[in-house]
């Protein structure tokens, strides 16, 4: 069925809607917060000792003060993030030697997303360099989505309202989209355009059993490569002759997005001091790209919704997860007069390796908007000076969904209650007349077969 068929056929679809007045937004964050922080100290020495048998209270507290080990003060108590035992063997130099000594990995690691990119990676700059074709060696994906809702989290009877990703139209790397099946019969699917592509439904609740929401897609996505250099972007020209980008727009992608892209004091001279000395656009977005990438290791991040400013959270405790390093990415770029802007989906490698993903694209004149995968960043596995080295600054694989264009947007339908992901969407959102649902009420499961290439 097309997508413009879809949209014309869901007419009609609507919730009631209910007064937000017994709604209270810190006791809603304080829950959240409980959700994250959820481990106590033994069950986190109880991980530890996994590599580190004899650890002491003084290797503790010198993990805690140097933020490698996250945890808060709630209710007075002392509570640690769910996942503060693996990222310590993430960013402590010393304790990930330990686990290597336990459990030596390879690089990549043979069946992971690393190990098909770096098969992948090659053909699309191969491709590219033959055809002069940006866009190249598609991958045809067929998806089934299904979000449950558990048993009795709402009474009976009663409404519940969902929204689930869906690919978004529009964008030059996702084509051939085609939803197959949902599980309602009534839907809406976003306007073109929107923030945030969603597919939206709504069914009763049953006493004693689950609620399941469903839809299958395919698509086909496209990897993308550049071939930057400072050779082939030129000055910022907005809305001027052979400029690609109006003023509005550029004002709009150079400009604040708060609360997370912010340009304080310490964000200024930051973007600044990486960037003296340099006026070439794509030479300065390296300079950041490269920075961000040496300076900020990948580990499990707590939900965006209880951060205050993710850039400077990261700038804090000295890591961040793929949307957390990509504000930053953005945030830096913005200051120095480049556009970018958030992108966000899944990463849909095979051999179970789809995930959520956020990731960023940056205007550049003589080029136009091209992708920025800050945390896929510089692959261990590129030689020095090669095309690999800075492929995801103007490149990206061949196995992605891409489902918004910005964060923190409105939902379609509009959602009465606050986001579980107030930042992005990914996973999909729940809620009831009586309020949001997050995220220990229901699951989610992709399902991906990967017919062949897109061709």
């Amino acid at each position: 069925m097309a997508v413009a068929a879809v949209i014309a056929t869901a007419a009609g679809c609507s919730a009631g809607q209910k007064s937000r007045s017994n709604y209270n937004w810190q006791e809603d964050l304080h829950q959240r917060l409980l959700t994250d922080f959820c481990k106590s100290e033994n069950d986190v020495k109880t991980y530890i000792r996994k590599y580190i048998p004899d650890v002491t209270e003084s290797q503790m507290r010198k993990w805690e003060d140097s933020k490698v080990l996250e945890f808060k003060i709630i209710d007075g108590r002392k509570l640690y993030f769910k996942n503060a035992g693996p990222n310590l063997f993430r960013l402590d130099p010393a304790c990930i030697s330990a686990k290597e000594a336990v459990e030596p990995s390879e690089n990549p690691a043979p069946g992971s997303y690393e190990a098909t990119d770096a098969e992948n990676l090659p053909e699309i700059i191969k491709s590219v360099k033959a055809t002069g074709n940006s866009f190249a060696v598609p991958k045809r994906m067929h998806v089934k989505y299904t979000l449950s809702v558990n048993a009795d989290a709402v009474p009976a009877g009663e409404i519940i309202r969902c929204w689930l990703p869906f690919p978004r139209t529009g964008n030059p790397r996702q084509k051939d989209i085609r939803l197959v099946r949902t599980s309602e019969k009534r839907y809406k699917l976003a306007p073109e355009g929107s923030v945030h592509n969603t597919l939206y439904m709504q069914k009763k609740a049953v006493g004693g059993e689950k609620t399941v929401f469903s839809e299958e897609f395919e698509y086909v996505s496209y990897g993308e490569w550049s071939n930057l250099s400072a050779g082939n972007v030129l000055p910022y020209n907005p809305g001027g002759k052979g400029s690609g980008i109006s003023r509005k727009e550029y004002e709009r992608y150079t400009g604040e997005h708060k609360p997370h892209i912010v340009f304080s004091q310490r964000m200024r001279h930051l973007a600044d001091s990486l960037t003296y000395g340099e006026t070439n656009p794509y030479l300065q977005a390296k300079k950041i790209f490269r920075w961000v990438n040496d300076k900020f290791p990948w580990a499990s991040a707590r939900e965006y919704s209880t951060i205050g400013n993710i850039p400077e959270y990261v700038l804090d405790n000295g890591h961040g997860d793929c949307g957390q390093v990509s504000l930053l990415f953005i945030t830096l770029c913005r200051i120095k007069g480049i556009p970018a802007h958030f992108e966000s989906g899944f990463m849909m490698h095979p051999h179970g390796n789809w995930n959520l993903h956020d990731w960023a694209e940056v205007y550049f004149e003589g080029k136009g908007w091209v992708p920025a995968d800050q945390s896929f960043g510089i692959p261990l596995y590129a030689a020095k000076g090669s095309d690999e080295e800075y492929f995801f600054l103007g490149g990206i694989d061949s196995y992605r969904m891409v489902v918004n264009e910005d964060f923190g947007g409105r939902l379609f339908p509009a959602k009465i209650y606050p986001r579980s992901e107030t930042v992005d969407f990914q996973r999909g959102e729940v809620e009831w007349k009586g309020g949001n649902l997050y995220f220990p009420k229901w699951k989610y499961k992709m399902e991906i077969d990967y017919p062949g290439d897109g061709n």
